[in-house]
Protein backbone atom coordinates (compact mmCIF):
# COMPACT_ATOMS: atom_id res chain seq x y z
CA UNK A 1 0.00 0.00 0.00
CA UNK A 2 1.29 3.46 -0.89
CA UNK A 3 1.90 6.16 1.72
CA UNK A 4 2.06 9.93 1.66
CA UNK A 5 4.77 12.24 2.98
CA UNK A 6 5.29 15.87 3.90
CA UNK A 7 6.93 17.29 0.79
CA UNK A 8 7.28 20.93 1.88
CA UNK A 9 6.25 23.23 4.73
CA UNK A 10 5.62 26.94 5.12
CA UNK A 11 4.62 29.27 7.92
CA UNK A 12 3.93 32.89 8.70
CA UNK A 13 4.04 34.65 12.06
CA UNK A 14 2.99 38.31 12.38
CA UNK A 15 5.71 40.69 13.54
CA UNK A 16 3.67 42.23 16.39
CA UNK A 17 4.64 40.73 19.77
CA UNK A 18 2.42 41.02 22.86
CA UNK A 19 3.67 39.68 26.19
CA UNK A 20 1.45 37.95 28.73
CA UNK A 21 2.20 40.70 31.21
CA UNK A 22 1.02 43.32 28.72
CA UNK A 23 -2.18 41.39 28.12
CA UNK A 24 -2.89 40.83 31.82
CA UNK A 25 -2.35 44.52 32.56
CA UNK A 26 -5.55 45.21 30.63
CA UNK A 27 -7.69 43.00 32.91
CA UNK A 28 -10.04 44.67 35.35
CA UNK A 29 -9.11 42.05 37.97
CA UNK A 30 -5.89 40.04 37.97
CA UNK A 31 -6.30 36.24 37.90
CA UNK A 32 -5.89 34.31 41.14
CA UNK A 33 -3.08 32.22 39.62
CA UNK A 34 0.10 32.79 37.62
CA UNK A 35 -1.15 32.53 34.04
CA UNK A 36 2.32 32.68 32.54
CA UNK A 37 3.59 29.88 34.78
CA UNK A 38 0.59 27.61 34.13
CA UNK A 39 0.35 28.13 30.38
CA UNK A 40 4.04 28.72 29.70
CA UNK A 41 3.12 31.54 27.34
CA UNK A 42 5.49 34.50 27.72
CA UNK A 43 4.47 36.20 24.50
CA UNK A 44 2.45 35.68 21.35
CA UNK A 45 2.23 37.13 17.85
CA UNK A 46 -0.72 39.37 16.99
CA UNK A 47 -1.90 40.15 13.48
CA UNK A 48 -1.56 43.65 12.05
CA UNK A 49 -4.84 45.56 12.46
CA UNK A 50 -3.84 48.78 10.70
CA UNK A 51 -6.37 49.47 7.90
CA UNK A 52 -3.67 49.81 5.24
CA UNK A 53 -2.03 46.46 6.10
CA UNK A 54 -4.73 44.44 7.90
CA UNK A 55 -3.77 40.77 8.35
CA UNK A 56 -7.01 38.78 8.34
CA UNK A 57 -7.18 34.97 8.29
CA UNK A 58 -7.08 34.91 4.50
CA UNK A 59 -4.00 37.15 4.29
CA UNK A 60 -2.17 35.01 6.86
CA UNK A 61 -3.09 31.77 5.04
CA UNK A 62 -1.89 33.14 1.70
CA UNK A 63 1.51 34.07 3.14
CA UNK A 64 2.00 30.57 4.57
CA UNK A 65 0.83 28.90 1.33
CA UNK A 66 3.21 31.00 -0.76
CA UNK A 67 6.06 30.27 1.66
CA UNK A 68 5.33 26.55 1.43
CA UNK A 69 5.21 26.53 -2.38
CA UNK A 70 8.44 28.55 -2.56
CA UNK A 71 10.36 25.42 -1.46
CA UNK A 72 8.14 22.79 -3.08
CA UNK A 73 8.85 20.92 -6.29
CA UNK A 74 5.29 21.79 -7.28
CA UNK A 75 3.88 25.04 -8.57
CA UNK A 76 0.36 26.08 -7.63
CA UNK A 77 -0.98 24.96 -11.01
CA UNK A 78 0.29 21.43 -10.28
CA UNK A 79 -1.79 20.97 -7.11
CA UNK A 80 -4.61 18.44 -7.21
CA UNK A 81 -6.20 19.46 -3.89
CA UNK A 82 -6.28 22.49 -1.60
CA UNK A 83 -7.79 22.06 1.88
CA UNK A 84 -8.30 25.05 4.18
CA UNK A 85 -8.70 24.21 7.86
CA UNK A 86 -8.94 27.59 9.62
CA UNK A 87 -11.18 28.10 12.63
CA UNK A 88 -11.20 31.84 11.97
CA UNK A 89 -12.40 32.85 8.52
CA UNK A 90 -11.90 36.58 8.34
CA UNK A 91 -11.45 38.10 4.90
CA UNK A 92 -11.62 41.71 3.81
CA UNK A 93 -10.48 42.74 7.30
CA UNK A 94 -13.05 41.69 9.92
CA UNK A 95 -15.75 40.14 7.72
CA UNK A 96 -16.30 36.43 8.43
CA UNK A 97 -16.96 34.10 5.50
CA UNK A 98 -18.49 30.62 5.39
CA UNK A 99 -19.12 30.78 1.64
CA UNK A 100 -17.45 30.92 -0.79
CA UNK A 101 -14.97 28.47 0.67
CA UNK A 102 -11.62 29.73 1.89
CA UNK A 103 -9.91 26.92 -0.02
CA UNK A 104 -11.57 28.04 -3.26
CA UNK A 105 -10.48 31.64 -2.69
CA UNK A 106 -6.92 30.52 -1.89
CA UNK A 107 -6.83 28.34 -5.02
CA UNK A 108 -7.89 31.25 -7.20
CA UNK A 109 -5.38 33.64 -5.63
CA UNK A 110 -2.51 31.13 -5.86
CA UNK A 111 -3.31 30.24 -9.47
CA UNK A 112 -4.50 26.65 -9.00
CA UNK A 113 -7.64 26.57 -11.18
CA UNK A 114 -7.82 22.79 -11.46
CA UNK A 115 -7.42 21.94 -7.78
CA UNK A 116 -10.23 20.34 -5.83
CA UNK A 117 -10.82 22.91 -3.08
CA UNK A 118 -12.78 22.56 0.14
CA UNK A 119 -12.79 23.66 3.78
CA UNK A 120 -12.61 21.48 6.89
CA UNK A 121 -13.51 22.71 10.37
CA UNK A 122 -12.42 20.56 13.32
CA UNK A 123 -11.34 23.03 16.00
CA UNK A 124 -7.64 22.92 16.90
CA UNK A 125 -7.24 19.56 15.14
CA UNK A 126 -7.99 21.28 11.82
CA UNK A 127 -4.62 20.96 10.08
CA UNK A 128 -4.14 17.38 11.25
CA UNK A 129 -7.66 16.61 10.01
CA UNK A 130 -6.84 18.12 6.63
CA UNK A 131 -3.65 16.06 6.59
CA UNK A 132 -5.64 12.94 7.48
CA UNK A 133 -8.04 13.49 4.57
CA UNK A 134 -5.32 14.30 2.05
CA UNK A 135 -3.23 11.32 3.20
CA UNK A 136 -6.18 9.03 2.49
CA UNK A 137 -6.79 10.64 -0.91
CA UNK A 138 -3.15 10.13 -1.93
CA UNK A 139 -2.98 6.58 -0.58
CA UNK A 140 -6.15 5.63 -2.47
CA UNK A 141 -4.70 6.94 -5.72
CA UNK A 142 -7.46 9.54 -6.11
CA UNK A 143 -4.94 12.41 -6.23
CA UNK A 144 -1.19 12.85 -6.57
CA UNK A 145 -0.60 15.74 -4.21
CA UNK A 146 -2.22 18.60 -2.33
CA UNK A 147 -1.89 21.55 0.02
CA UNK A 148 -3.26 21.81 3.57
CA UNK A 149 -3.30 25.39 4.84
CA UNK A 150 -4.61 27.38 7.79
CA UNK A 151 -4.53 31.05 8.70
CA UNK A 152 -5.60 31.93 12.23
CA UNK A 153 -6.34 35.54 13.22
CA UNK A 154 -7.65 34.25 16.53
CA UNK A 155 -6.48 36.87 19.05
CA UNK A 156 -9.80 38.79 18.91
CA UNK A 157 -11.01 36.23 21.48
CA UNK A 158 -8.22 37.49 23.77
CA UNK A 159 -9.45 41.05 23.26
CA UNK A 160 -12.96 39.96 24.22
CA UNK A 161 -11.60 38.14 27.28
CA UNK A 162 -9.65 41.10 28.65
CA UNK A 163 -12.71 43.32 28.22
CA UNK A 164 -15.15 40.90 29.84
CA UNK A 165 -13.35 38.82 32.49
CA UNK A 166 -14.53 39.97 35.90
CA UNK A 167 -14.06 36.91 38.13
CA UNK A 168 -10.96 35.16 39.47
CA UNK A 169 -11.92 31.99 37.58
CA UNK A 170 -13.53 32.62 34.23
CA UNK A 171 -14.28 30.37 31.25
CA UNK A 172 -12.52 32.87 28.99
CA UNK A 173 -9.09 32.54 30.62
CA UNK A 174 -7.89 30.07 27.94
CA UNK A 175 -8.42 32.85 25.41
CA UNK A 176 -5.52 34.73 26.96
CA UNK A 177 -3.05 32.07 25.74
CA UNK A 178 -3.71 32.25 21.99
CA UNK A 179 -1.54 33.70 19.24
CA UNK A 180 -1.98 34.43 15.54
CA UNK A 181 -0.18 32.44 12.85
CA UNK A 182 -0.46 30.53 9.59
CA UNK A 183 0.99 27.26 8.34
CA UNK A 184 0.85 25.14 5.21
CA UNK A 185 2.14 21.75 4.07
CA UNK A 186 2.27 20.03 0.70
CA UNK A 187 1.77 16.26 0.70
CA UNK A 188 2.58 13.85 -2.11
CA UNK A 189 3.32 10.12 -2.43
CA UNK A 190 6.20 8.77 -0.37
CA UNK A 191 9.03 7.17 -2.33
CA UNK A 192 10.92 5.57 0.58
CA UNK A 193 10.78 5.04 4.34
CA UNK A 194 12.96 8.06 5.07
CA UNK A 195 10.10 10.45 4.28
CA UNK A 196 6.77 8.91 5.11
CA UNK A 197 3.55 9.40 7.04
CA UNK A 198 3.30 5.95 8.56
CA UNK A 199 -0.22 6.40 9.92
CA UNK A 200 -2.75 8.99 11.06
CA UNK A 201 -5.66 8.12 13.31
CA UNK A 202 -8.15 10.59 14.78
CA UNK A 203 -11.15 10.12 17.04
CA UNK A 204 -13.89 12.36 18.42
CA UNK A 205 -15.55 12.04 21.84
CA UNK A 206 -18.48 14.35 21.23
CA UNK A 207 -19.88 13.95 24.74
CA UNK A 208 -17.27 16.52 25.81
CA UNK A 209 -18.05 19.04 23.07
CA UNK A 210 -19.75 21.48 25.45
CA UNK A 211 -16.54 22.01 27.42
CA UNK A 212 -14.98 24.35 24.85
CA UNK A 213 -17.18 26.54 22.69
CA UNK A 214 -16.41 29.44 20.38
CA UNK A 215 -19.31 31.77 19.68
CA UNK A 216 -20.44 35.38 19.69
CA UNK A 217 -20.04 36.88 23.14
CA UNK A 218 -23.10 37.08 25.34
CA UNK A 219 -21.91 40.42 26.74
CA UNK A 220 -20.59 42.38 23.75
CA UNK A 221 -20.19 42.38 19.98
CA UNK A 222 -16.95 40.41 20.24
CA UNK A 223 -16.18 36.77 19.48
CA UNK A 224 -15.56 34.66 22.59
CA UNK A 225 -14.18 31.26 23.58
CA UNK A 226 -15.58 29.56 26.68
CA UNK A 227 -13.41 26.69 28.00
CA UNK A 228 -14.03 24.70 31.16
CA UNK A 229 -10.38 23.81 31.74
CA UNK A 230 -11.00 22.02 35.03
CA UNK A 231 -13.28 19.49 33.35
CA UNK A 232 -11.66 19.40 29.93
CA UNK A 233 -8.02 18.87 30.86
CA UNK A 234 -8.14 15.86 33.16
CA UNK A 235 -6.81 12.33 33.17
CA UNK A 236 -9.96 10.67 31.81
CA UNK A 237 -9.83 12.95 28.79
CA UNK A 238 -6.12 12.30 28.19
CA UNK A 239 -6.65 8.53 28.43
CA UNK A 240 -8.88 8.65 25.34
CA UNK A 241 -5.82 9.07 23.14
CA UNK A 242 -3.53 6.61 24.91
CA UNK A 243 -6.21 3.90 24.96
CA UNK A 244 -6.88 4.37 21.25
CA UNK A 245 -3.19 4.28 20.35
CA UNK A 246 -2.49 1.20 22.46
CA UNK A 247 -5.44 -0.61 20.83
CA UNK A 248 -4.22 0.45 17.38
CA UNK A 249 -0.72 -0.87 18.04
CA UNK A 250 -1.86 -4.10 19.70
CA UNK A 251 -3.96 -4.93 16.64
CA UNK A 252 -0.73 -4.78 14.64
CA UNK A 253 1.29 -6.80 17.15
CA UNK A 254 3.35 -3.80 18.22
CA UNK A 255 4.05 -1.78 21.34
CA UNK A 256 4.75 1.92 21.79
CA UNK A 257 8.43 1.10 22.41
CA UNK A 258 8.55 -0.68 19.04
CA UNK A 259 7.70 2.60 17.29
CA UNK A 260 11.01 4.17 18.37
CA UNK A 261 9.80 7.76 18.19
CA UNK A 262 12.55 10.38 18.42
CA UNK A 263 10.27 13.30 19.36
CA UNK A 264 6.67 14.04 20.23
CA UNK A 265 4.77 17.23 19.35
CA UNK A 266 1.70 17.89 21.47
CA UNK A 267 -0.88 20.53 20.74
CA UNK A 268 0.58 23.69 22.30
CA UNK A 269 -2.13 24.46 24.85
CA UNK A 270 -0.27 24.51 28.17
CA UNK A 271 3.28 24.06 29.44
CA UNK A 272 2.04 22.51 32.69
CA UNK A 273 -0.31 20.08 30.95
CA UNK A 274 2.22 18.65 28.48
CA UNK A 275 4.55 17.03 31.10
CA UNK A 276 1.48 15.59 32.80
CA UNK A 277 0.30 14.13 29.49
CA UNK A 278 3.76 12.64 28.92
CA UNK A 279 3.69 11.07 32.40
CA UNK A 280 0.29 9.49 31.69
CA UNK A 281 1.59 8.16 28.36
CA UNK A 282 4.64 6.63 30.01
CA UNK A 283 2.48 4.93 32.62
CA UNK A 284 -0.05 3.62 30.09
CA UNK A 285 2.49 2.50 27.48
CA UNK A 286 5.03 1.21 30.01
CA UNK A 287 7.71 2.99 28.02
CA UNK A 288 9.59 6.32 28.25
CA UNK A 289 8.26 9.16 26.13
CA UNK A 290 10.61 10.83 23.66
CA UNK A 291 11.51 14.51 24.17
CA UNK A 292 8.62 16.86 23.41
CA UNK A 293 9.15 19.83 21.12
CA UNK A 294 7.55 23.17 22.07
CA UNK A 295 7.19 26.78 20.99
CA UNK A 296 4.39 27.75 23.35
CA UNK A 297 6.55 30.18 25.33
CA UNK A 298 7.13 32.45 22.33
CA UNK A 299 4.06 31.90 20.14
CA UNK A 300 1.30 30.73 22.51
CA UNK A 301 -1.48 28.40 21.47
CA UNK A 302 -1.78 28.95 17.73
CA UNK A 303 -4.82 26.63 17.45
CA UNK A 304 -4.99 24.64 14.19
CA UNK A 305 -1.41 25.41 13.16
CA UNK A 306 0.37 24.51 16.40
CA UNK A 307 2.00 21.19 15.41
CA UNK A 308 3.31 22.63 12.16
CA UNK A 309 4.52 25.86 13.74
CA UNK A 310 6.58 23.65 16.09
CA UNK A 311 7.88 21.58 13.16
CA UNK A 312 8.68 24.68 11.10
CA UNK A 313 10.48 26.26 14.07
CA UNK A 314 12.65 23.18 14.63
CA UNK A 315 13.51 22.91 10.94
CA UNK A 316 14.39 26.60 10.73
CA UNK A 317 16.79 26.19 13.67
CA UNK A 318 18.23 23.03 12.07
CA UNK A 319 17.76 21.17 15.34
CA UNK A 320 15.76 18.27 13.85
CA UNK A 321 18.14 15.58 12.53
CA UNK A 322 17.32 13.99 9.18
CA UNK A 323 15.50 10.71 9.65
CA UNK A 324 13.72 11.84 12.83
CA UNK A 325 10.55 9.93 13.61
CA UNK A 326 7.85 12.15 15.11
CA UNK A 327 4.58 11.53 16.89
CA UNK A 328 2.04 14.36 16.70
CA UNK A 329 -0.76 14.37 19.27
CA UNK A 330 -3.85 16.54 18.71
CA UNK A 331 -5.99 17.92 21.53
CA UNK A 332 -9.02 19.78 20.26
CA UNK A 333 -12.51 20.78 21.20
CA UNK A 334 -14.99 18.15 20.24
CA UNK A 335 -13.12 16.40 21.94
CA UNK A 336 -10.71 15.35 19.18
CA UNK A 337 -7.63 13.26 19.95
CA UNK A 338 -5.46 10.78 18.09
CA UNK A 339 -1.90 10.26 16.89
CA UNK A 340 0.25 10.79 13.81
CA UNK A 341 3.46 8.91 13.02
CA UNK A 342 5.83 10.37 10.44
CA UNK A 343 9.52 10.24 9.51
CA UNK A 344 11.08 13.48 8.27
CA UNK A 345 14.30 13.58 6.25
CA UNK A 346 14.24 15.94 3.25
CA UNK A 347 11.85 18.59 4.63
CA UNK A 348 13.69 21.91 4.76
CA UNK A 349 13.05 25.52 5.80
Amino acid sequence: MSHSRFESIGAYLPSNVVTTQELLSRLKQAPSFDLEKITGVKERRVHDTRPESYEDSFALAMKAAEDCLSRSRYEAKDLDVIISTSITRSKNATRMYMEPSFAGSIARRLGAPNAIAFDVSNACAGMLTGTYILDRMIRSGAVRNGLVVSGEAITPIADTAVNEISEKYDLQFASLSVGDSAAAVVLDEAVDDDDKIHYIELMTASEYSHLCLGMPSGKSNGVALYTDNRRMHNEDRFLLGTDAQRTFLEARGRTFADEKFDYVIHHQFGAAAIPWMNAICEREFGSPMPPDLRVIEKYGNTSTTSHFIVLHDQLSQQTLPAGSKLMMVPAASGIVTGFVSTTISSLKV
